[in-house]
């Protein structure tokens, strides 16, 4: 049975289960849409998801949206054991904290800043940086508790929120600037699983529609 992924390699939530994926171990058979083109607001996608956005997984008649939701479906179903997303409650529960944190603040913050600019020509705004910039620094102090970002190992959190940072990073946010992200962001880099793969290249196809929007 083959697990069907509805992407575009720019999205750092799409990459999110991509990460995922590569550190499970598993295949997924890739479905590209061209988000430019309106693949994804065919009569066929629309079918299988009606609030037709990416990513979105079909696995035995499963329909999953919502990146995050999709990973922990992933380690919890295919996880060759509970590393990436223990089965403790309260280590579950910091794991799930950060997916949250990624969600709700880190990432949304990215795109309130960024999104206007590069889809709409929206000039910088300031006061949408230094939101951006709080979420850091609470991202620091995380990372100052701990070795990886919900704990002493790699989990499905570091998947989420890499994403995120690398894609920033794209839009040249100076990681350098908190000390923490920047040695755990170095890190992940190398230690990651398929990270240039999953990651790295859909990171520069988001900074070049990043650096078009500029011109």
């Amino acid at each position: 049975m083959t697990i069907d992924f509805y992407y575009t390699p720019g999205s750092a939530p799409c990459r999110n289960v991509l990460l995922a994926a590569k550190a499970i171990g598993l295949d997924l058979n890739l479905k590209f849409l061209d988000l430019m083109k309106g693949e994804h607001l065919t009569p066929e996608f629309i079918k299988i998801n009606p609030q037709h956005c990416v990513p979105t997984l079909v696995d035995d008649g499963l329909v999953l949206l919502e990146s995050r939701a999709i990973m922990t479906y992933l380690a919890s179903k295919y996880g060759k054991d509970d590393s990436l997303y223990p089965k403790d409650p309260k280590k579950r529960a910091v794991v799930d904290q950060r997916l949250y944190f990624d969600m709700g603040t880190f990432y949304l913050r990215f795109g309130e800043l960024y999104y206007p600019m590069i889809f709409g020509g929206a000039p910088y705004d300031e006061e949408k940086a230094k939101k951006l910039d709080e979420a850091y620094k609470f991202l620091d102090l995380y990372l100052g508790q701990s070795e990886w970002a919900a704990g002493d190992n790699l989990t499905i959190a570091d998947l989420a929120l890499v994403a995120s940072v690398s894609t920033a990073e794209a839009c040249d946010w100076d990681v350098n600037k908190y000390p923490n992200i920047a040695k755990w962001y170095a890190k992940c880099k190398t230690s990651i699983p398929g990270y240039a793969e999953a990651n790295q290249a859909g990171v520069e196809k988001f900074r070049a529609m990043y650096l078009a929007s500029k011109k």
